[in-house]
């Protein structure tokens, strides 16, 4: 008996080693930190609350919170009812079926910034090869500049949902081929057409999936930032900037727009308050969608 338990603590100790030295201790570290003006050398300065005062004065924080929002809004309201739509299509009997299930799962396994740096080509405003093709078929008669002030946003939101739409998609036929085919059978006894079979089967019983599924998507697309940290890095004029991307760059000063200073004491605070915002937003999704756990 005594050596199950040995057995136990030998299986458990690497798991809790790596989440207390990578997990608990930077978070503790960060909560403490978050009450001093430190840069990273020399001697913490305790400010109290004096960084929290300062992100409310902070705009550059406060609008990428909004550029967040437009990303992730963007990102969600395409690529849930996409990868829903692809879900039910390739769950039917086709011919080849597994492989288009591979080949729009494919995206999720590339690295985002190995991906970013080929839209960067495909997207480029001078010798792109999207402008190349626009160009060629007349369809503009000027170069676009895809990753300018007015093109960006889009353009980060175009790739985010080629990447994620794979991934969804996989969680989407999980949850129904979970469906049991009598309640297909029973429907079509009782005279349901392919639509009706959809409003009143397929989607109530996809409930509780559906709750994880965008649960996970809302929180995965408030804090993106990898390929848009390639991209844009954030520009132009922080059109692009989102709350983790600006977290990152206080923490890990990699340009000119924060003169190389690292801020570990203001990151810290700017951590804990978009942790705050992702948990409220994730919290107010659960109180709304109590009614996707209910199976009829």
């Amino acid at each position: 008996m005594k050596l199950k338990k040995v057995h136990a603590y030998v299986f458990v100790f690497p798991s809790l080693f790596l989440t207390l030295v990578f997990g608990i201790y930077p978070l503790l570290w960060a909560l403490r930190y978050m009450f001093y003006d430190y840069q990273g050398f020399g001697t913490p300065v305790f400010i109290g609350l004096g960084n929290f005062t300062r992100i409310l004065r902070d705009h550059q924080f406060w609008s990428s919170v909004g550029n967040t929002g437009i990303y992730a809004l963007g990102k969600l309201l395409v690529t849930l009812p996409m990868s829903l739509v692809l879900a039910i299509i390739l769950n039917r009997k086709l011919k080849g079926r597994s492989l288009l299930r591979a080949i729009y799962y494919l995206p999720t396994i590339f690295s985002a910034s190995v991906m970013a740096i080929v839209f960067f080509i495909i997207f480029n405003s001078y010798n792109g090869i999207l402008n190349q093709l626009l160009l060629k078929y007349h369809l503009v008669s000027a170069p676009i500049n895809w990753l300018g002030a007015d093109y960006a946003m889009l353009t980060t939101i175009i790739i985010a949902i080629w990447g994620a739409i794979g991934n969804y998609m996989l969680l989407f036929l999980a949850g129904l081929q979970g469906i049991p085919n009598d309640l297909y059978e029973a429907a079509s006894l009782d005279g349901a057409n392919e639509f009706q079979k959809l409003k009143y089967v397929t989607i109530p019983m996809l409930g509780p999936v559906m709750q994880m599924i965008i649960m996970l998507a809302i929180t995965i697309s408030l804090k993106g930032y990898e390929s848009i940290m390639v991209l844009t890095a954030g520009g132009p004029y922080g059109k692009t900037e989102v709350m983790y991307l600006y977290l990152f760059k206080l923490l890990f000063p990699v340009s000119g727009e924060t003169q190389g200073i690292q801020q570990l004491g203001y990151g810290s605070a700017v951590g804990f308050t978009t942790a705050l915002i992702v948990g409220g937003v994730t919290l107010i999704y659960f109180r709304i969608s109590k009614k996707l756990n209910d199976v009829y």
